[in-house]
């Protein structure tokens, strides 16, 4: 069989959708569904149901898929190590995961602390929730991704490596003028009559959890798409919300944080493939550690 197939195939399971595994691989529509009809026919089962907002695999498809992507995790192995024989080591491309709030200080600082003890190096930064991140390190798409326990938690998988790097205290944002501003910490019952906006289920989770333990019931009136949309919506004053500490840093201008009493915290992890890891992965491991031992909040 010819691996071409093999990996669209595998394209169009990760991204759930023709169009755009398309995109990814710089192909047209028309050639990814004519690469998985050849699959199809050349197996002769189904690999895809199709549904409204995409697709996802067929049983068989599924068991296609894992093994597809181990033969093409090897062949790619194979080509890498045929071409240092040939030409000498090369720099390997470093691709890393972290979730928005971790995207948007602690990991790009860590990256560049990298890069000054190690010399150039081709690198990449996704910002995704935990749950995509983990299964991209499991396809092999990263070779690090720093992720958190906030609910749902996270899997154990054999094949992956998870490193504890230290715990993050949420705290509240509020508009830069709110009367709360420069107070600190404040109880939660301090906030009990603010709209609060939010963005995923895990900090959603989070803070009713917390106000539970207070007595409380947070009114959630507002929901974002993402953190963006949560921060403007706070800066704006039509809510407060409760972020990461780790975000504090990284703040627009017009959005403040006080924190808590007892504050909610998530732990912070490294995940990595246990399998071929990146030279790189355990050096930027110790310096994204040594990050929270200097300054856990």
């Amino acid at each position: 069989m010819e691996l071409r197939g093999w990996r669209t195939f595998v394209t169009v399971c990760r991204l759930g959708s023709l169009s755009a595994a398309a995109a990814a691989l710089h192909h047209t529509q028309s050639a990814v569904s004519r690469q998985i009809a050849g699959l199809e026919r050349e197996l002769g089962v189904a690999l895809l149901d199709r549904h409204a907002r995409g697709v996802r695999p067929t049983p068989a498809g599924e068991v296609f898929r894992r093994h597809a992507q181990a033969t093409l995790d090897e062949a790619d192995r194979a080509v890498r190590a045929v071409r240092e024989a040939r030409d000498g080591p090369a720099a390997r491309p470093l691709a890393v995961g972290a979730t928005p709030s971790l995207a948007a200080g602690v990991v790009p600082e860590a990256i560049r602390a990298l890069l000054e003890r190690s010399g150039p190096l081709p690198w990449s930064l996704l910002p995704a929730l935990s749950a995509s991140l983990y299964d991209r390190v499991l396809v092999g798409d990263l070779d690090l991704a720093v992720v958190t326990d906030a609910p749902p938690g996270l899997p154990h998988v054999p094949r992956v490596e998870r490193r504890f790097l230290g715990l993050d205290e949420m705290v509240v944002a509020l508009p830069a003028g709110h009367p709360l501003a420069g107070e600190d910490p404040v109880p939660l019952r301090a906030l009990a009559g603010e709209s609060w906006v939010e963005d995923d289920d895990g900090s959603e989770a989070l803070l009713r959890q917390h106000a539970a333990r207070a007595g409380l019931v947070a009114r959630i009136d507002l929901a974002a798409a993402d953190l963006l949309g949560k921060l403007a919506l706070v800066a704006t004053g039509h809510a407060v919300a409760l972020v990461p500490g780790v975000l504090t840093r990284a703040l627009r201008t017009d959005v403040t944080t006080v924190r808590l009493v007892d504050p909610p915290t998530r732990g912070v992890y490294a995940v990595t493939p246990r399998r071929d890891p990146h030279p790189a992965a355990a050096l930027l491991f110790d310096l994204l550690a040594s990050h929270f031992a200097a300054d856990p909040a």
